[in-house]
């Protein structure tokens, strides 16, 4: 066997016993954390890895690490992350435990700088809401044995990290089954960002709904938005611009419903009477817009508590009941839906 060397600082990383046992880093985790489900012959290979090169695993549980956990988003600009941020408090309170909460803005600079603070002040652990890290920060984390959780992850995590969603598919196919229900065929949608997962099932499920119902897609009644109002009313124009417009429009989050309802009332045109508007989350403010907003409900504050709990149990060296986690979503009708007005 070739001679192997230590990574940069000479120790050496999870990665680099990867890479010389030929096998996964997920792997290589669930060896140096006792797990059960390696083959006996990979594990020798790996425990051999290990002793030869004094891997050493850095404690879970140090006392050090034992009173902070990181919350990490990559905007704070919505009451969304404000219901996380509330189920993250209220375990981590239960559990006596501090949290930290960082917006890095999806710049690398601003992770590296979190990275740093967190190495400063010893957190427990960590949970990574809707957002992405380097390979190489989370490689950091892995040697630091900080614990991490995603919750509504950007893209596709790694197989060792466990992750808290949302129906999203089924979410995004009652919004769009209600209006069909209601007898309405043209049914626009202002998409959430594509690069995150729970855009693209949300698209999914209303394409999925409009497929039941027998009702052809549309691609031109599908515009782009980015979560924020201002694309909401920019996607609502765009809708009421087309030759045939929409008699109703799911919009993937309730910020961009607000804002579609806003484009619609500068055109003079009133919901539901005119246009129906469905959103996604069920915000607090939405059951006082005018008017109140039908909308998909997301357990916003339970996925983060449930988050905090799981990194919780992963700091005392426990496994997660399930590595992946999706807490039922609900549709909530109110006042902003009804049939499609009559022609005149």
């Amino acid at each position: 066997m070739a001679a192997h060397g230590a990574g940069a600082g000479g120790r050496v990383t999870i990665t680099e016993i990867a890479r010389w046992a030929g096998v996964s880093v997920p792997t290589v985790s669930r060896v140096v954390n006792g797990r059960s489900d390696v083959s006996p012959g990979t594990r020798a290979r790996v425990e051999d890895l290990l002793r030869r090169h004094g891997y050493r695993k850095r404690p879970t549980t140090p006392p050090s690490r034992a009173a902070l956990l990181d919350l990490v988003f990559n905007d704070l600009d919505s009451p969304w992350a404000v219901e996380i941020i509330r189920g993250v408090e209220e375990a981590a309170h239960a559990a006596g435990v501090g949290a930290v909460v960082s917006a890095i803005h999806g710049r690398s600079g601003d992770a590296r700088e979190w990275m740093r603070n967190l190495r400063a002040r010893a957190s427990a652990g960590v949970v990574l809401v809707t957002s992405t890290l380097e390979p190489v920060l989370l490689e950091e984390l892995r040697n630091l044995g900080v614990p991490l959780v995603l919750v509504d992850p950007a893209g596709s995590p790694a197989l060792d990290v466990p992750t808290i969603g949302a129906a999203n598919w089924s979410g995004g196919m009652a919004a769009t089954a209600h209006l069909l229900s209601l007898g309405h065929r043209r049914i626009g949608m202002i998409a959430g960002p594509p690069r995150l997962l729970c855009s693209r099932a949300r698209l999914d499920g209303y394409r999925a709904a409009l497929e039941n119902a027998g009702v052809p897609a549309d691609d031109s009644l599908v515009v782009p938005g980015d979560f924020r109002p201002e694309s909401g009313f920019a996607g609502c124009n765009a809708l009421l611009g087309l030759p045939d417009p929409p008699t109703a429009v799911f919009a993937a989050g309730d910020r961009m419903a607000l804002g579609a309802i806003e484009a619609l009332r500068g055109r003079g045109l009133r919901v539901p009477d005119h246009i129906s508007v469905v959103g996604f989350d069920d915000l607090p403010e939405v059951r006082w817009s005018a008017p109140p907003l039908t909308t998909v409900r997301q357990p916003l504050a339970d996925m983060g508590r449930l988050a905090a709990r799981t990194v919780l149990r992963l700091t005392r060296g426990e496994q997660p009941d399930s590595p992946r986690v999706e807490l039922g979503t609900e549709l909530v009708v109110r006042a902003s839906t009804a049939a499609p007005a009559l022609p005149d």
